[in-house]
């Protein structure tokens, strides 16, 4: 059940996960007046440090759900792991605009796919595997290289394993001993990454920000560049089918869907019914924020139109970087860093990005070349 109502500065928005995103979505809220209570099990997490209130609980306990419902006006989630039953439980009190349909979906990558499939969007070939002895008979016939991934959980390059040749089919097939369900994709040779992220109001109105380049290291996101240098079909095409799994999944707020290109084709990879890593660069470049957009949606405000101001590069701060953060934080003046609050810098630990603006791409890269200089 959704009420449409309009939620206004000094209400009380609920956000469902203390991390980073939480903490971002958190400080875009506060600027605009909100009260902010999280829920998270870890006692004073990121998004702690800028709420009014926490409730420290597990994800699933209903208890907490219950009483997060009732402080809050309105409620959203910073990542798709969010428990089926508390999301609904929360969609029928009318305060979770974005509904528990899109984390129905994306959080189990076999609804995902065959979303996209029955939408006739392009996508790499699949199949879904229970276990080890589908798994092995499944790839006697499976084109090669692919990847074979958990359908649930699994983020940054965990829960999943490539699959080169025929030889690493006996790996592959240890690997889906660990228990299923399992989706084996073709691998898809492509020439860049971009990430369509966008915001959908209750009513429908969609406003796009600007198609973000991507690059990985280690399965985690590295750097991301927009605007994306992709040609205009490209972009038609990645704009066409976010459209489609919008509408198709009634998406609110700002949302985010991973593609590969290859020529001038795409192929979707994964959604994520939130902010994207791959959009923090807006803080900086644009004239809304991927995080303002999605608390105006959710509150059922209007839209702002999105312009990007400047280019824009963002370089992920993990565990390892954190000295060279700090150092650009103090002695790079270009450097735009935000750190998240975490207090155990581990290695491949998401701690926080540095944004670079400019002008011309070229300016943005000499930036990023000073940055990865300092400490080498």
């Amino acid at each position: 059940m959704q009420t449409n109502k309009k939620i206004l500065p000094s209400q009380t928005i609920g956000i469902i996960g203390g991390g980073q995103l939480g903490r971002m979505m958190a400080i875009a809220a506060k600027y605009m007046g909100y009260d902010i209570v999280v829920l998270d099990p870890t006692p004073n997490c990121p998004t702690a440090h800028v709420a009014d209130e926490q409730i420290i609980a597990a994800y699933d306990d209903m208890e907490a759900i219950k009483q997060l419902t009732e402080k809050s006006d309105v409620v959203t989630y910073e990542f798709e792991n969010v428990d089926l039953e508390a999301a609904t439980y929360i969609e029928k009190a009318g305060k979770l605009p974005q509904g528990a349909y899109a984390l129905e979906v994306t959080q189990h990558r076999e609804r995902e796919k065959t979303m996209m499939q029955d939408a006739g969007l392009p996508i790499p070939a699949f199949s879904i595997v229970q276990d080890s002895v589908e798994c092995e008979a499944a790839l006697q016939d499976f084109p090669f290289p692919a990847v074979i991934k958990t359908c649930t959980g699994g983020y940054d390059g965990k829960g999943q394993f490539k699959i080169e040749t025929a030889k690493d089919i006996e790996a592959a097939v240890q690997f889906a001993q660990e228990g299923g369900p399992f989706i084996i994709e073709q691998w898809i040779t492509f020439d860049k990454e971009i990430s369509t992220v966008f915001t959908r109001a209750q009513n429908g109105e969609i406003h796009f920000f600007p198609l973000a380049e991507n690059d990985h290291k280690d399965h985690i996101l590295y750097e991301t560049v927009a605007p994306a240098r992709v040609s205009a079909e490209v972009k038609s095409k990645a704009i066409k089918a976010a459209k489609t799994l919008a509408a198709k999944m009634n998406v609110v707020g700002t949302f985010a869907i991973e593609m590969f290109v290859k020529g001038e084709d795409i192929y979707i990879n994964e959604m994520a019914p939130r902010p994207h890593n791959s959009g923090h660069y807006t803080i900086e470049a644009c004239n809304a924020s991927q995080f303002s957009q999605h608390i105006r949606a959710i509150c059922n405000l209007p839209l702002q139109e999105v312009k990007q101001l400047q280019t824009a590069l963002m370089i992920n701060v993990l565990g390892e970087d954190m000295e060279r953060a700090l150092h650009a934080a103090g002695n790079i003046p270009e450097a735009n860093v935000h750190l998240y609050g975490k207090k155990e810098a581990k290695e491949k630990r998401k701690m926080g990005h540095v944004t670079f603006v400019a002008d011309t791409m070229f300016e943005v890269m000499n930036q990023k070349k000073k940055y990865e200089e300092e400490l080498a």
